[in-house]
């Protein structure tokens, strides 16, 4: 019996800690802490845009107002980034990242390289409900409208087989018999728009609308690029001339396959958590990005860098990557089937 009572002292002793710090009221854990914010890409690009302007705002809305730290971790369309956060990032609440959209669904549809569950990570909430679109470079490209990539083929960059530039073009030329020829291994969005400009590709599908207006919109007005079609459930109101991938689907098994692939849009520029961080931080992370979205400086500083503003809760999002999980096992399959094709250039 006295051994037992020792032992239950010793635990005692080990545990109490361990309480107090997950019992530790939000504005102490956090007060003198930094949050380390993991932006999937390299600088530049629209993911890296946005994750920069919330970290800027963000601290002000996190009870204690740790400092957020921005730091670059690109590779493989943002997986490497998403396998870090899910495996190896602290699992308290002093860690966040900025993702691809499709991340939370590489697990679902089998693709390699993929060391999460995309159900478990722990979604903070999403500053954009986001429109992509397919380009052409104008100059050298040959393709005007959408009609023209069904008989003609076209050069379009990649970043990595998680990434929208990745997976949308090669979805698109399985389903509706398009020509795009993917060149992968790009770090990020704006290099692959160096290579446009180069001539290395002729386009880019998967880009996001609202990065098209906020990083290149001298190519816009200078009509360098063509608007080939929208990615997305709905159309974007900037772009009622522009064909709509949905529109474009002639059977209701396209449709479904379409759905499945595009309901990730509603995650446009998505910040997440690890697994196991407790929920009462979880609540703390969500609320404080929600507040950053409401926040009249943030949003006079996102105007001025033309960033759309359409922001998605947390536990909304949490819904839709369930959801897609849930959804019939054939579909699910014949879209993981398409995603996996290698159609890259040699």
């Amino acid at each position: 019996m006295r051994i037992e009572r020792t032992s239950l002292f010793a635990l005692s002793a080990f545990l109490l800690p361990v309480l107090s710090a997950q019992a530790q009221a939000p504005a102490d854990f956090y007060k003198g802490k930094n949050v380390d914010m993991y932006i999937g890409y390299s600088t530049g690009g629209g993911y890296d845009v946005y994750g920069r302007v919330v970290a800027r705002f963000m601290s002000k809305h996190i009870p204690g107002n740790p400092n957020v730290v921005v730091k670059n971790m690109d590779g493989a369309g943002s997986l490497r980034a998403a396998n870090y956060i899910y495996n190896v990032a602290p699992k308290d609440g002093t860690a966040i990242g900025v993702v691809a959209r499709g991340i939370a669904f590489d697990t679902l549809f089998g693709l390699p390289g993929a060391q999460f569950d995309g159900t478990k990570f722990n979604w903070v909430g999403s500053a954009n409900d986001e429109v992509s679109v397919c380009v052409s470079w104008d100059a050298t490209s040959g393709i005007k409208k959408f009609e023209d990539l069904l008989t003609k083929e076209m050069i379009v960059g990649g970043t990595g087989g998680s990434a929208d530039t990745d997976q949308f073009p090669r979805v698109i030329n399985a389903v509706l018999g398009t020509k795009m020829k993917l060149v992968v291994g790009y770090p990020g969005g704006n290099e692959v728009n160096l290579a446009m400009e180069r001539g290395e590709v002729r386009g880019r599908c998967g880009w996001s609308w609202s990065s098209v207006k906020s990083t290149q919109a001298g190519w816009l007005k200078d009509k360098k690029i063509n608007v080939l079609v929208q990615l997305s459930l709905a159309k974007h109101e900037d772009l009622p001339d522009v064909p709509l991938i949905m529109d474009l689907a002639k059977t209701e098994e396209q449709k479904l396959i379409f759905k499945l692939i595009f309901a990730r849009q509603v995650l446009g520029r998505p910040f997440l958590a690890p697994p196991g961080v407790p929920a009462d931080r979880i609540a703390v992370l969500r609320k404080a990005f929600m507040d950053t979205m409401k926040d009249k400086e943030f949003l006079a500083e996102a105007d001025k860098l033309k960033l759309e503003i359409t922001a998605v809760p947390g536990d909304v999002l949490q819904k839709i990557v369930q959801e897609a999980y849930d959804t019939p096992k054939d579909i699910v399959k014949k879209t993981g089937d398409l995603l996996a094709t290698d159609d890259r250039a040699r």
